[in-house]
């Protein structure tokens, strides 16, 4: 698929998370804006993938896990979109008895979702355990990760990113959405990374870097990944990313992280967001 289509696609997701989470008066736009270029184009032309047969065991298949689960939005629309379930149904976002919970679940049988997430920390984790057993069944399919920056200040990712490093577990490309922002201010207020990069690689992972709004620039970054998988180490790539990519007066700040937009804000918004592929 080439950029054009991506761009167009991209900015389809961007129209329906700020809908779903004005529709519902709840949700996090900021993040989910953000990461709509990045779960576009791995959706739409990276993923090998089956949205008309989803298996919970992944078998065969490339999987994804979204760690960082508040940002279910932006995943609702990709997976819809890209035939996992209807697009309507993201008009029931956060309604009562929806599939669509505010933060991914399983218990509703959601296509696309393999892993309740939201309790940040535990996604790399959950990975770990799916890519380890792919290479003991001798499935060569890869597994991906994404998550938050504010998440790496979880214990958990780190026991996780030693355990892969010291099993070797080289299918699994994690990504991290480095946009320098949490729900209580900018990241280096609360609590900094220090050199994200350097503290990947001391803990034994391959690291690359890349633009999340550059389509050009992921797929080739993306490509180098792949390129490493079977080489002996996990593979992390820090996204740089905008929160609110696309909509004005969400970016440059962090209080667009949890807050929905009232119905002035979502026309301002929608103004600024080409309906590519029909609203639901």
């Amino acid at each position: 698929m080439d950029t054009q289509e991506l761009k167009k696609i991209s900015s389809q997701v961007r129209r329906d998370i700020v809908r779903m989470v004005a529709g519902a008066s709840s949700g996090h736009p900021g993040g989910s804006l953000g990461c709509a270029d990045f779960l576009t184009l791995l959706y739409f032309d990276v993923l090998k993938h089956s949205p008309s047969n989803f298996k919970m065991d992944g078998k065969g298949e490339d999987v994804f896990y979204l760690s960082n689960g508040h940002i279910s939005p932006v995943w609702y629309s990709v997976l819809a979109r890209s035939g996992y379930f209807p697009v309507s149904e993201l008009g029931t976002f956060r309604k009562l008895s929806t599939r669509l919970q505010g933060h991914p679940s399983t218990d509703k049988g959601i296509p696309g979702v393999r892993m309740a997430s939201g309790s940040l920390g535990q996604g790399l984790s959950c990975a770990i355990g799916t890519a380890a057993t792919k290479k003991l069944n001798g499935d060569d399919s890869i597994v991906y990760t994404l998550h938050g920056d504010g998440e790496l200040q979880e214990g958990q990712i780190w026991e996780a990113a030693l355990y892969a490093a010291a099993n070797k577990v080289d299918n699994l490309i994690a990504t991290i959405d480095y946009n320098g922002r949490q729900i209580d201010g900018d990241l280096d207020d609360v609590l900094s990374l220090g050199n994200l990069s350097q503290k990947w690689q001391a803990f034994g992972w391959e690291v690359l870097e890349m633009d999340g709004h550059d389509f050009d620039n992921m797929r080739e970054t993306l490509e180098k990944a792949h390129a490493l998988v079977g080489k002996g180490k996990p593979i992390v790539i820090i996204m740089k990313t905008e929160m609110g990519q696309g909509v004005d007066y969400m970016m440059g700040t962090h209080k667009w992280h949890g807050n929905a937009p009232n119905a002035e804000q979502l026309e301002s918004a929608l103004n600024q967001l080409e309906e590519t592929l029909g609203d639901y």
